[in-house]
């Protein structure tokens, strides 16, 4: 830094110090230019919370944000392109009901009716997802730029006026010690710097319209997923009005009780060609023996925390874990309601917890 510019730091300094401490009044800006610039440190403040809330409004789970930032920061990193989505509470909620609904088979209304809404709840999802991405486009990335441009312009008129300010005070104050020419210069600084921000802060403000069309794009955006969301729920709802009806006209079977020894009797007469089933129940195992044409296989069960997937899972993002239905996964965590992480054949990563049976639970 040169002797000038330090110097110039000097008087800016003593300056804020004697206005800090002694009180001393500085030059005061005109009316109109003090509430633009309110109104500018306004709308600051709500650019910064509008982004914070919207993100927690489209993505609620702090945890599932964490987790996604994470992951997203991991494949920026490694330089891939696709990032992962937010887990949507919607399509969990699907792939619950989906499974138990195809557990229950067919022939269970019940099952039949979970089918048909966790189809719609994944529907949900998609068209929130829809919603997460229109929201993005059309009101985070406009507000993100207005922060990052228009107001970070006028935020760098506003500190470099207040400091042509101080160090214009400070000469003025010291009139008559300091040279004529460096407080006429000191005025013209002021003079300039005032006018840049004045006229920033004016043109932006007079051109608000902008966020108004951005807070109607979010509003139109959530006007589309509640219109489509509630479509599906109709649809939904008069497919399980009618599965009411089918169900409640239905006729009634009758219960015909089978007796231990008749059950036994069918499954000795099941067993033919050398095949043949046996079980053994332990109180906090289950260990099943196969024996074909003579030949034993016996699936083993680590002694470490684990499970057995339920359905084959094809990975989606960067992270997670492929594995096929009845794999056994060793469990090495659990990153939060909705996720372990664990590892198969040497490869580790995260899948659903809604695929998969714990057999070994992970230690509390």
């Amino acid at each position: 830094m040169s002797v000038a510019g330090f110097k110039k730091q000097f008087h800016k300094a003593s300056q804020l110090l004697s206005e800090k401490i002694s009180g001393v009044e500085g030059t005061k800006l005109d009316e109109d230019f003090m509430e633009m610039e309110r109104k500018i440190e306004v709308t600051n403040k709500s650019v910064f919370d509008l982004l914070s809330k919207t993100t927690e409004y489209l993505q609620p789970n702090p945890a599932s944000r964490a987790k996604l930032g994470m992951l997203n920061t991991v494949s920026k990193i490694r330089g891939q392109v696709k990032t992962t989505g937010y887990p949507q509470t919607e399509g969990l909620l699907g792939d619950c009901m989906l499974r138990y609904g195809h557990e229950l088979g067919e022939d269970s209304a019940f099952g039949c009716a979970l089918v048909d809404m966790g189809e719609a709840m994944r529907q949900m999802a998609d068209i929130k997802d829809a919603l997460d991405i229109n929201v993005k486009q059309n009101f985070i990335d406009p507000l993100q730029s207005l922060q990052d441009k228009d107001l970070k312009e006028i935020t760098h008129h506003l500190k470099k006026l207040e400091g042509r300010r101080l160090d214009f005070d400070y000469k003025k104050k010291r009139q008559g010690k300091i040279p004529d020419e460096e407080i006429r210069q000191a005025v013209e600084k002021f003079e300039e710097s005032k006018d840049l921000a004045e006229r920033s802060m004016f043109n932006f403000l007079e051109n608000d319209v902008e966020q108004v069309s951005q807070l109607s794009a979010l509003i139109e955006a959530a006007l589309e997923y509640h219109r489509q969301s509630s479509e599906i729920l109709e649809d939904l709802s008069s497919k399980l009005q009618n599965k009411i009806s089918t169900a409640s006209s239905r006729p009634k079977r009758e219960f015909k009780p089978k007796s231990i020894m008749s059950s036994i009797e069918t499954i000795d007469n099941s067993q033919h060609n050398g095949l043949s089933y046996s079980s053994s129940i332990k109180s906090a195992d289950i260990q099943i023996n196969h024996t074909v044409n003579g030949k034993s296989a016996e699936s083993e069960v680590p002694d470490q925390p684990c499970c057995r997937s339920l359905y084959d899972f094809e990975p989606e993002n960067e992270g997670e874990l492929g594995f096929k239905e009845g794999d056994i996964i060793i469990l090495t965590n659990q990153i939060d309601e909705n996720w372990y992480e664990g590892m198969i054949n040497g490869e580790s990563g995260f899948f659903p917890i809604n695929y998969v049976d714990v057999i070994v639970p992970l230690p509390q």
